[in-house]
């Protein structure tokens, strides 16, 4: 017989919970404090990424984030503040950016990202959400100078130790596969073990289906407070109902450590914002890229390109810095030739908040301290990408089957 499940969160991470959960015959509940329709899992760069073996918190990253502190144009942007969350989490992200800890999270990093992709296009066979963008021409990182070349160089070396499906492309060879690229651009590193696809439209499809196999999906529902009785927590009290639930699952993205404190749980997680322009109109771009000394994500979606990219952490916040928004469309305009980005899709830019933990790892786990409680949250910029497997993984925790990878790397209570 199945549970009751209620699901915090309506991002991809929480609506892949309540897919794999719902499959299991689990009765299963979303609540969402937004609207569900923007975000994080909205405005990302729709990749499915193995490729991304190396995590954020990696050596050289803090000292980087220090010198960009007073740019707030920079790739890397830390605003300047006085929060005590932020200085504990800014020093376990320290801590954790040392070599020996990139190596330890190389392997979990890999092995969660084949699972996803894996998932994604079990999804898409099975027609289900009916048709979406799936495409697996892979992903380029595209550079300019000898510098950032050789540092992906050393990274494609490593991804091609570990498996995955990985080529170095001279700049002719780029030119076949890409056209129109900037003549400063020296040569790029292309993943074929990568794909993409369009958030918005699986966002909207997934939520079509949950509904019609009986999820029930509440957005604008906030929660205000839990009730607990020893070590479960018993009731969820929303600014609209209450809920009794078997288990819980927390999936809140960037909001997780406020509801997690209110349970006497501290949760190191920084809202890490990124922007996105579309650009509904010809550009050329035939295969998704990274554009590497600006830190900028290209794909070529349906019916329009997306441009997105940066980190800010700012805080919970909504606001759109210009200079940001600025600062990809010129990083777009000098990586293509005839790409030249308007006004009036400037002004229609979005951004969303990515969960960041100090060791750029997820946590994914149930929590010692409260039994009915699990985490699924903090996936810092792999969260489009590792929504599915999240979602089977927490699955498979609840419902005590053999887990599809070890999620040991994961747990919510690891020490930074």
């Amino acid at each position: 017989m199945g549970k009751k499940i209620l699901v915090i969160g309506g991002g991809i991470v929480g609506l892949s919970c309540a897919y794999y959960l719902q499959k299991e015959g689990n009765e299963v509940t979303v609540i969402d404090k937004s609207a569900m329709t923007g975000g994080a899992s909205y405005v990302n760069a729709g990749y499915l990424t193995p490729s991304h073996i190396i995590p954020l918190a990696s050596p050289g990253m803090m000292a980087k984030g220090l010198k960009w502190m007073f740019n707030s144009s920079s790739p890397f942007y830390m605003k300047p503040r006085l929060d005590p969350d932020f200085i504990r989490w800014a020093w376990a992200f320290n801590r954790s950016s040392t070599k020996y800890n990139v190596e330890k999270a190389i392997p979990l990093i890999k092995d969660i990202n084949l699972l996803s992709k894996e998932l994604y296009s079990a999804m898409h066979a099975s027609g289900e959400l009916g048709d979406f963008q799936l495409e697996k021409k892979g992903l380029l990182m595209l550079y300019k100078t000898q510098k950032e070349g050789n540092h992906e160089k050393e990274v494609a070396k490593r991804a091609a130790d570990e498996g995955l499906e990985v080529t170095e492309l001279t700049r002719e060879a780029l030119d076949r596969l890409q056209p129109n690229l900037n003549k400063e651009i020296d040569g790029a590193i292309h993943y074929q073990c990568d794909a993409h696809t369009s958030p918005n439209e699986i966002m909207s499809q997934l939520k079509e289906h949950l509904k019609n196999v009986g999820v029930l999906i509440h957005a604008n529902e906030e929660v205000q407070r839990f009730e607990l009785t020893k070590t479960t927590i018993n009731k969820v009290i929303t600014n609209k109902a209450m809920y009794a639930a078997d288990e819980i699952v927390l999936a809140s993205g960037s909001w997780t450590p406020g509801l997690a404190k209110a349970l006497g749980i501290r949760l190191l997680i920084e809202p890490g914002k990124g922007y996105r322009i579309n650009v509904a109109r010809p550009t050329g771009v035939a295969l998704p890229a990274i554009l590497m000394e600006a830190k900028v994500a290209v794909t070529p979606m349906r019916d329009f390109t997306r441009f997105a990219g940066t980190m800010e952490l700012s805080g919970i916040n909504n606001t759109i810095r210009k200079e940001r928004v600025m600062a990809i469309a010129r990083a777009a305009e000098s990586y293509y030739e005839n790409i030249k980005i308007n006004t009036k899709e400037m002004e229609a830019a979005q951004c969303g908040l990515r969960p960041v933990t100090p060791d750029g790892l997820p946590y994914i786990g149930r929590m010692s301290k409260i039994k009915n409680l699990t985490m699924a949250t903090g996936h810092a910029m792999m969260g489009w990408s590792l929504g599915p497997a999240t979602g089977k993984l927490v699955s498979e925790l609840i419902s005590q089957k053999p887990l599809s990878m070890s999620v040991e790397g994961f747990h919510p209570e690891r020490r930074f």
